[in-house]
C-alpha cells in the first residue's frame, strides 16, 4: 500500500502572459512606462506549493490529499474545476469571506520571473482547516507558502510554529517550502529568524529557495546579493560555499533533518544531519542512515530540451525528490530526480504539462543526460 501524503497551504490561479520569444538581460528593456508589448495568448493554470507539489506528487503516482482555501467566485470556480480532472477537489474549502488568491506571472525570455500577487483566500487558511482525521492515515505532511497567508505569519508565525509542532506530535513526518517576500509588506517587515528558530524543530525536511532563505535570515547579505546581481538573476552570481554554506549552517542548527535549498538553474543544494537526528522523522518515513546521515552536497541541473518557465520549477522538483523519499530512493536517487523533474517542468508554460514519470527520468539519466556543470562545496 502506498504510503499517504497531505500537501496543505497556498493555492492560487497563475495567469502568464506569453512573451515573444527574444533574450533580454534586464526588465526594464521590456517593461517600461507608456509601453505597449504585445504578447501572446495566456496560459492559465493552478499555482502554488498545494497545486504545484500536490498535482506533480499525482501525476508521479503518490497518494496525495490537497488542502487549501479559495472564495466563491470565478478564479475559485476554475480552480476546482481543474483539480477536479484530477480527482483533488474532494477537500478545498469555498470560503465568501474572501477572493480566490491569483498570480499574473511574468515569465520573460532571458530573467528571473515577476510575479504580480494576490493572497485572498490564502489569507485566512488556518490550522483548523486541516482534516486531522486525514492526518492520522498520513506518512508526510507537505506545507506551503506561509510568507504569503496571513494567518500563518502573523502574531510572530504563532498559527504556523502550532501548526507544525501538532502534526509532528502525531507522529507524521514533516516538510516545510517557503515563498518570496515583498519587503514592504507585513510578512516583509517580521523577524522570519526568530519563526524559524521557533519551527524547524518540528521540520523534517525543509525545502527553501535560496532567496527566500537569504531574505529571511540575513537580510544585509540578501541586499547585497542584489547589488552584486546588478538586476540579473541572483542565483547566477552566488558562491555556494561563501554564499549558500552559512545559511544552510544556521538552518541544521535550529533543528532541521534534511535541507534542501533551491538555487534555480544552477542546481540544489542539500544537506543532512547525523543519523540520531534523522531517527526523530519517525516510523512512516524510512531513511538508510549509510545513505542518508551527515551528507552534503550540489546537485547540478539537467539541461532541459528547452525553456519556456520556471513557473512550477521549484515545487515539482520537490514532490520528485519526496515522491523518492516515500519510494525508499538513496539520498543520491532523490536529488537526481528532482533535478530532473526541474528540468522537465520548464519545458512548458505551467507547472505540470512537462513532468515525466521518475522511472523515465531514470532511463534518461542512465542514458548521460547532460549536466549544467559541476559545482563544488569546498
Amino acid at each position: 500500500m502506498k504510503k499517504k501524503i497531505i500537501v496543505a497551504g497556498h493555492i492560487c490561479i497563475d495567469i502568464t502572459p506569453v512573451f515573444p520569444d527574444k533574450k533580454v538581460n534586464k526588465p526594464e528593456d521590456i517593461l517600461s512606462p507608456g509601453k505597449l508589448i504585445q504578447t501572446g495568448a495566456a496560459d492559465v493554470h493552478t499555482g502554488g506549493a498545494v497545486a504545484n507539489t500536490g498535482l506533480a506528487l499525482k501525476l508521479l503516482g503518490a497518494d496525495v490529499t490537497l488542502m487549501g482555501k479559495v472564495g466563491c467566485d470565478a478564479f475559485g470556480d476554475m480552480i476546482c474545476g481543474i483539480l477536479k480532472k484530477y480527482d483533488a477537489d474532494n477537500h478545498m474549502i469555498r470560503s465568501p469571506e474572501e477572493s480566490t488568491s491569483y498570480s499574473v506571472v511574468l515569465a520573460i525570455p532571458g530573467i528571473d520571473r515577476i510575479f504580480l500577487h494576490n493572497p485572498g483566500t490564502n489569507n485566512i487558511f488556518r490550522s483548523c482547516d486541516i482534516d486531522m482525521k486525514l492526518l492520522e492515515e498520513a506518512a508526510l505532511f507537505h506545507f506551503g507558502y506561509p510568507p504569503l497567508m496571513q494567518s500563518m505569519y502573523e502574531n510572530n508565525g504563532h498559527e504556523l510554529i502550532s501548526l507544525m509542532k501538532s502534526v509532528k506530535k502525531a507522529g507524521v513526518a514533516t516538510s516545510l517550502d517557503m515563498a518570496a517576500i515583498d519587503a514592504e509588506t507585513e510578512a516583509g517587515k517580521l523577524d522570519w529568524s526568530s519563526i524559524l528558530k521557533q519551527v524547524l524543530p518540528y521540520v523534517d525536511f525543509f525545502v527553501p529557495s535560496v532567496e527566500e532563505l537569504c531574505f529571511m535570515l540575513d537580510k544585509e547579505r540578501f541586499h547585497e546579493w542584489q547589488r552584486r546581481a546588478n538586476g540579473k538573476d541572483i542565483t547566477e552570481i552566488l558562491d555556494i560555499r561563501k554564499d549558500v554554506k552559512p545559511l544552510a549552517d544556521i538552518c541544521m542548527s535550529y533543528g532541521v533533518k534534511v535541507l534542501l535549498i533551491k538555487c534555480g538553474a544552477p542546481g540544489i543544494y542539500y544537506k543532512t544531519a547525523d543519523s540520531g537526528t534523522l531517527s526523530q522523522i519517525g516510523n512512516s518515513i524510512e531513511l538508510a542512515p549509510a545513505t542518508w546521515a551527515d551528507k552534503e552536497g550540489f546537485e547540478a541541473s539537467y539541461v532541459p530540451d528547452r525553456i519556456l518557465s520556471g513557473t512550477g520549477a521549484g515545487d515539482t522538483s520537490i514532490a520528485a525528490f519526496l515522491a523518492s523519499v516515500l519510494n525508499g530512493e538513496p539520498l543520491e536517487t532523490a536529488m537526481q530526480l528532482a533535478t530532473a523533474t526541474g528540468a522537465s517542468c520548464v519545458t512548458s508554460y505551467d507547472a505540470l504539462s512537462g513532468l515525466k514519470p521518475l522511472d523515465e527520468l531514470k532511463e534518461k539519466i542512465k542514458s548521460g543526460w547532460k549536466k549544467n556543470g559541476e559545482i563544488s562545496i569546498c
